[in-house]
């Protein structure tokens, strides 16, 4: 039996949260203290980006992932939240699966275009360049604290993660969904920053028109992990939706 590592907190409707490439866990720590408080049950596997064997290690291999684990939490109709990659993988798997998604919510989502994930990382041993590639995810480069740049530096220094990061990255961006999206009839919220620098302001545009049922919220001065730098306005937009989708589903 496949073992697999999740946080779970609250009790409720149940939102499955879906990280990027480069984050971890805390990236969703506002919105799981938030909506675990609002009958909801937010649940967020830890996605296996280094322990899959490296042929395996693509955006498929990922939403496949995500198929076992809600089979294994014995899932239906759940609310999937991704981040970067993992809302790619949100994409693929609501594609293949849409009788179990209730609604999806992309926020920076690969899936169409997107920056700078396929670099290779020429000066990855300078800790400063690795440090100001951190902080361009950002719009405020103080989001980028001392724990997340040293977690990226020891990433990209480390061969067979750099190797897996740029697998995936490269992945990522083979698998472009624009022929896909129109299928996916599911209600998705896009919550997008307007100086996202990694998947830019056009793309989330060209999500909104590709996606039937889609919904574009945007927030100001921020980048790539509007959860992480504007947690709160984030939890509202995201709150606010969901109880006005909940009235009409």
């Amino acid at each position: 039996m496949k073992k697999f590592n999740y946080i779970e907190k609250g009790e409720g409707e149940v939102i499955v949260l879906l990280h990027g490439l480069m984050g971890g866990l805390s990236n969703f720590k506002d919105v799981i203290n938030f909506f675990s408080l609002k009958s909801y049950k937010v649940i967020i596997p830890e996605l296996p980006i280094y322990s899959l064997p490296l042929k395996e290690t693509t955006v498929t291999a990922f939403s496949d992932f995500l198929e076992e684990f809600i089979k294994y939490k014995n899932l239906s109709k759940v609310t999937l939240l991704g981040n970067s990659l993992g809302g790619h993988i949100g994409l693929i798997y609501s594609n293949k699966n849409p009788n179990f998604v209730k609604s999806l919510i992309l926020t920076g989502s690969s899936g169409l275009y997107e920056n700078s994930m396929g670099e290779s990382y020429p000066k990855r041993e300078n800790y400063n360049y690795i440090k100001r590639k951190t902080e361009e995810v950002f719009y405020n480069p103080e989001v980028a604290t001392k724990e997340i740049v040293d977690e990226v530096f020891e990433t990209v220094n480390n061969r067979d993660k750099l190797v897996r990061t740029l697998a995936i990255a490269k992945s990522a961006i083979r698998h472009n969904m624009s022929d896909e999206l129109p299928n996916i009839k599911t209600p998705t919220l896009l919550i997008w920053g307007e100086n996202d620098l990694v998947t830019p302001p056009e793309v989330a545009r060209e999500f909104e028109s590709l996606l039937p049922n889609s919904e574009l919220k945007w927030i100001k001065k921020c980048g790539h992990a509007p959860m992480m730098e504007y947690p709160n306005e984030f939890n509202r937009i995201l709150f606010n939706w969901l109880n006005q989708k909940n009235d009409t589903f």
